[in-house]
């Protein structure tokens, strides 16, 4: 048996970084505040389908409702074996037709014959058709008193608002690498396999804050390295860039030596991984404070902007040769800080007026972005830190802030919910009247604005691309 299928939680206390979620749900069984129709959203492999089965049989159990099902009961022993006949669940990607909806509404018209209640759980309920929504709508609004429904989806925005308005929400969120490094070292620890802590790490990163997908890649680390996970047969399996290799590179980089040998050393991974390991690195620097934030700056600033680029389809060995270009140059560049010496004057030459207070220097895009991420975060600390998690400042011009967005599924619901009604008008507060964001995600740079911005880049793409006529219509 897989170690996801093993290790699957079966009460809500064994649920990991969904302790909102969990304390919600057990109250309401506990006191008996029963919706008759919930919505599970979240990141695939975070808890979903698992918190809805532990409802459904928290329902049934013959000794009563409550947070904590007895596990012993009829009820209990053929929910945890997916048999119990008022439990039906159904895929909403595979039965996504009007007659598979009918098929149910037909079903939910009979009293349960074991249990006590009809329980509807529908997985991936966003697949369904339009039609298939439709003829659910009314059920889902008006259901029997016997039946309760319970739906899961990855991309709750794909619901129609009607469904939405008629079910109690919950959004389980992406899990935390602590979280998950910690149910790891669990697991490990109760199948007698020899690890190491970075390589914990590692499949937590690489699993994206998705439980299932972690322990997948846990079962293949454990193959790979005979019941024994290093880091450095991990960092083999998943692919990823050896940290003290980055670290030689960015140390490289600052003393002005050369990095051709270790550049070729990077250029075997898969660009993208490489640069996401690079933002890591980095940011992980920032926190140790092992180098300055002159320095941190552009180099995080160089890798931002690199992203984008493998987006449009540029080589990735060119756009890993550029970022490392990019970064050299940064480190190159003097600011013109010297100013002219005025000359001296004596008491007759000075006007006879108040000495005039100094100003103070206008701020930078850079500052005022910053400004704005601190407006934000004193009203709603969650979205601040959304902002400063996931969102990179690229430019400022004409009005508009554009920025880079790394956001997953639940920050970007939480960017939405706050949109008109916070961000919006600190947004207007700090960059003026007729300001608005774009995102790489949203509405990619204009080319021109792009070619303003970066000839340098843009004269190397024409001769990378080998173009006769002057332009880069599309990269």
């Amino acid at each position: 048996m897989s170690l996801a299928l093993k290790y699957r939680p079966k009460h809500f206390s064994e649920l990991v970084g969904q302790e909102s979620v969990a304390k919600t749900l057990g109250l309401a069984l506990e006191k008996g505040l029963l919706a008759h129709a919930y919505l599970f959203s979240g990141l695939r492999g975070s808890g979903k389908t698992s918190s809805a089965r532990i409802f459904a049989r928290a329902l049934q159990c013959a000794k009563g409702i409550s947070a904590t099902p007895c596990d012993a009961c009829s009820s209990c022993v053929e929910s945890l074996q997916g048999t119990h006949l008022d439990t039906i669940e159904m895929d909403g990607a595979s039965h996504r037709r009007i007659e598979d909806v009918r098929g149910i509404i037909e079903q939910s018209r009979y009293k349960p014959s074991l249990g006590r209640f009809k329980i509807f759980i529908i997985d991936e309920v966003h697949m369904l058709t339009k039609e298939a929504f439709n003829a659910l709508l009314k059920t889902l609004e008006e259901p029997p008193a016997h039946v309760k429904f319970i739906l899961a989806t990855t991309d709750p925005f794909k619901l129609p608002a009607t469904i939405l308005s008629r079910t109690q929400q919950f959004h389980f969120k992406k899990i935390p690498l602590k979280a998950v490094v910690a149910h790891l070292k669990f697991i490990f620890e109760k199948e007698d396999v020899d690890f190491e802590e970075p390589a914990l790490e590692m499949l937590a990163r690489s699993g994206g804050g998705s439980l299932r997908d972690t322990l997948t890649l846990a079962e293949q680390a454990i193959s790979y390295g005979d019941q024994s996970v290093s880091a450095l047969a991990t960092s083999q399996m998943l692919g990823l860039v050896d940290s003290k290799i980055l670290e030689e590179f960015f140390n490289a980089l600052i003393a002005g030596t050369s990095v051709e040998s270790l550049l070729r050393t990077l250029a075997e991974h898969d660009t993208a991984m490489v640069l996401e390991e690079m933002a890591r690195f980095l940011k992980e620097a920032m926190f140790s404070q092992k180098w300055s934030l002159g320095v941190l700056e552009p180099f995080m600033s160089a890798v931002a902007q690199a992203q984008p680029l493998l987006n449009y389809g540029a080589d990735g060995d060119f756009v890993l040769a550029l970022n490392t270009l990019k970064m050299q140059a940064s480190l190159q560049q003097t600011p013109q800080t010297a100013t002219p010496k005025p000359a001296p004057t004596t008491q007759a030459q000075l006007p006879a007026q108040a000495p005039t207070p100094p100003t103070a220097p206008q701020a930078g895009p850079k500052e005022l972005f910053q400004q704005f991420i601190a407006k934000i975060e004193s009203t709603n600390a969650e979205l601040g830190r959304v902002f400063r998690e996931f969102l990179v400042f690229q430019s400022f011009g004409n009005g508009v802030l554009f920025l880079h967005s790394s956001a997953d599924e639940g920050a970007n619901l939480l960017l939405r919910q706050h949109y008109k009604t916070l961000i919006v008008p600190c947004l207007k507060e700090v960059f003026g009247p007729s300001a608005r964001i774009e995102t790489d995600k949203s509405k990619p740079r204009p080319l021109e604005q792009f070619k303003e911005n970066n000839p340098s880049l843009m004269q190397a793409m024409q001769d990378k691309l080998g173009t006769t006529d002057g332009k880069v219509e599309d990269f």
